[in-house]
């Protein structure tokens, strides 16, 4: 099914993809911009072109864009492997929770920084023994008196913190009462990156980037003020978070400009038996796209029901897999050496890591989705 797009939405997604493939084309990586393009000037050039916040009411500073144009703007980008990380997880999971959940106050002092782009934020969710089990978190934050205004006390550990060495503010998810059931007790707090107490660690990984970190909290203190949301009720708040990290067109099209070339490339293999075996993966890939951006766009439009980013987020991040592996048969033995496509292959499994792994989404999608029993 293609759906016509009206005029306007179909000029904004020309300029996303100008604009993208402009400011990707001297980019050594194209792929995974969401999360290794740290580029703050772009961060300005999205700002200036009101590519922040885009849905967001125009009361709080934001666009008052239609999902739908927003949809266009980010995969154009993405796709093309432009540089939005220091601005991807503030727009795409910060801005809203503070929409949802956030104080006036709060949200008066912090989203003007995102949508100006100047504000780059990380979230500091797993932990080593907590990556994709929430409930198992140990970080823990002590309010230092009885009092609405008393400061908390921040101790713990956090990994896997994407852009933490490069952040401004990170959104802290801390347990802040050790009785309460494992699902309850969690609270939520914006932290100054520069405040004493943090140590951020990079981590390298087998491909040589190191945007993924390790977070030490050694006696931060954080004032009452930054907790967002309920105290000791921020799991639904981490649930509707999720929502958005999952659901979104970013986990499908991570490796998207590296696919794009190697359809091309494909297109200049003799015709041979090579060539007919790539050409059946290349249609598989072809009609598996469609179908994930098909989910996609049921999110965009507001029409999925409760679970379904867990379906988009498995969908996808094994498709990209796939893809990753495609073009590396595309390039033949060339993939042994060091170049994108080998980097892409190495770093491919991650996707169905990060925001959950699958395997705890195949339990989410069959328990609160199929409603099979546990």
């Amino acid at each position: 099914m293609e759906f016509e797009l009206s005029p306007c939405v179909r000029a904004l997604a020309t300029e996303a993809r100008r604009v993208g493939a402009t400011t990707a084309a001297s980019l050594p990586i194209r792929e995974d911009s969401w999360l290794v393009g740290n580029d703050r000037e772009f961060s300005a050039e999205l700002a200036r072109r009101g590519w922040i916040g885009m849905t967001w009411p125009t009361e709080f500073g934001g666009g008052g864009y239609s999902a739908m144009e927003r949809f266009v703007v980010i995969e154009a980008l993405i796709s093309a492997g432009a540089p939005v990380a220091a601005t991807w997880f503030a727009d795409r999971q910060i801005g809203p929770t503070l929409l949802q959940f956030g104080t006036d106050e709060q949200r008066e002092r912090w989203l003007p920084g995102i949508i100006a782009g100047t504000d780059m934020w990380c979230i500091g969710m797993s932990e080593p023994d907590a990556g994709s089990d929430v409930a198992a978190i140990r970080t823990t934050a002590v309010q230092q008196a009885h009092g609405r205004d008393a400061d908390w006390i921040i101790n713990g550990q956090k990994v896997w913190t994407s852009g933490a060495m490069d952040a401004d503010w990170m959104y802290l998810v801390c347990r802040t009462d050790p009785d309460a059931p494992a699902h309850r007790g969690l609270s939520e707090f914006i932290v100054d990156m520069n405040s004493p107490g943090i140590t951020v660690h990079p981590i390298k990984d087998m491909t040589g980037n190191e945007h993924f970190c390790e977070v030490i909290l050694e006696e931060v203190r954080v004032p009452n003020s930054n907790l967002c949301g309920e105290p000791n009720e921020s799991f639904r708040q981490i649930m509707r978070q999720m929502e958005h990290e999952r659901g979104g067109i970013d986990r499908l099209v991570s490796n998207r400009a590296l696919y794009l070339e190697a359809r091309e490339a494909y297109r200049t293999l003799e015709n041979n038996y090579r060539q007919r075996l790539l050409r059946q993966r290349f249609a598989r890939a072809e009609t598996m796209y469609f179908i994930c951006r098909q989910m996609v766009l049921r999110e965009v439009a507001g029409q999925s029901p409760q679970g379904w980013s867990s379906l988009t987020k498995t969908l996808a991040t094994e498709f990209e897999i796939e893809v990753a592996g495609l073009c590396g048969s595309v390039l033949g033995a060339e993939t042994m050496l060091q170049n994108r496509t080998s980097r892409n292959i190495c770093y491919a499994p991650g996707y169905t890591i990060m925001g959950g792994t699958t395997q705890i989404l195949r339990n989410i999608i069959g328990e609160r989705v199929l409603g099979l029993g546990r």
